[in-house]
């Protein structure tokens, strides 16, 4: 049973050499994270198993790995890449995903980016390389309330991190749960009462475009918007036009519809949004877990 991770990047590949173990089935390291779905018929080479970090896997290209029996995709956004059931269905093929490698990791940085946004430091330090003293009005975050949407293991981290600085949680899931310290509240409730609203979303057929037009309206106005789940989660252009009214009156964004997000994107225009490149779960001990539960399930496919 031969593996091979087609888009390891410099950081992933060095940590997947240091987690290899000498009696692990073969597993072999394409240190080219820039391919494109069409390469990976030839990279695979009748391998059995791909770990994917990023590239798409089509039907028609899965199809054209001879011998592939399971995908490993680093994280819980396959979906995002390929047809996890169609892959199944069709070909046989079965997509093993990762979670909770980097649910400290994701939280902290939406925790840095509704600071960041609620005091505009993106804004101000923009203007300042530019030679401009600006100086703008922050909110103060204590004591005003977060709405966690979503609350897997990175809501509950995201949870404690505001909890300790004296804000109010309120948090909704789409299937009951109970959280010390957290008030469930219907969506309607949560986007009325939320001076921030968080993320915290897979990304599913139900919830594409669950932060719509609608939703958005519904916000209290001059919240704060941060999204560490899905760029697809949210009605893009409905979210433009909120922050271009103030309506939403800064946004902290890692993920986007598109990435990487082009250079003439409106978002990259807009002086109320505060932007990092979908790395909230980029540190070393997230991927030290991510890298080690990945090898975990090839050792697992390799038994049997």
């Amino acid at each position: 049973m031969r593996a091979v991770f087609v888009d390891a990047s410099e950081t992933l590949a060095a940590v997947a050499r240091r987690l290899l173990r000498p009696d692990d089935p073969p597993f072999a390291i394409h240190a080219e994270p820039a391919i494109t779905p069409q390469d990976l018929p030839g990279l695979l080479a009748g391998a059995e198993i791909a770990v994917i970090d990023h590239t798409a896997l089509p039907g028609d290209v899965a199809r054209a790995c001879a011998g592939l029996q399971h995908v490993v995709f680093l994280g819980t956004g396959a979906r995002s890449y390929m047809d996890p059931v169609a892959l199944q269905a069709e070909l046989g093929v079965t997509v093993h995903t990762i979670k909770g490698y980097g649910d400290t990791a994701v939280a902290e940085c939406a925790f840095a980016l509704m600071w960041a946004a609620g005091r505009g430091l993106a804004e101000m330090d923009r203007a300042m390389r530019a030679g401009s003293w600006l100086r703008t009005e922050g909110t103060q975050l204590t004591g005003k309330t977060v709405g966690l949407v979503g609350f897997g293991g990175i809501g509950a981290e995201m949870a404690r991190l505001c909890r300790g600085v004296g804000m109010r949680v309120l948090a909704w899931n789409r299937t009951p749960k109970a959280h010390p310290d957290v008030a469930f509240v219907p969506l309607e409730q949560l986007l009325a009462e939320s001076d921030v609203v968080s993320l915290h979303l897979l990304l599913t057929d139900e919830t594409r475009g669950f932060l719509s037009a609608d939703r958005i309206a519904a916000m209290k106005p001059g919240a704060i918007l941060i999204n560490t789940a899905r760029g697809a989660v949210i009605d893009e252009d409905a979210l433009i036009a909120a922050l271009r009214t103030g309506h939403i009156a800064q946004a902290g964004l890692d993920v986007f519809t598109v990435e990487p997000l082009p250079t003439d994107h409106p978002l990259t225009s807009l002086p109320n949004v505060t932007l990092s490149a979908h790395s909230a779960f980029r540190t070393p001990e997230a991927s030290d877990n991510l890298i080690g539960a990945a090898l975990d399930h090839c050792r697992r496919i390799a038994a049997g």
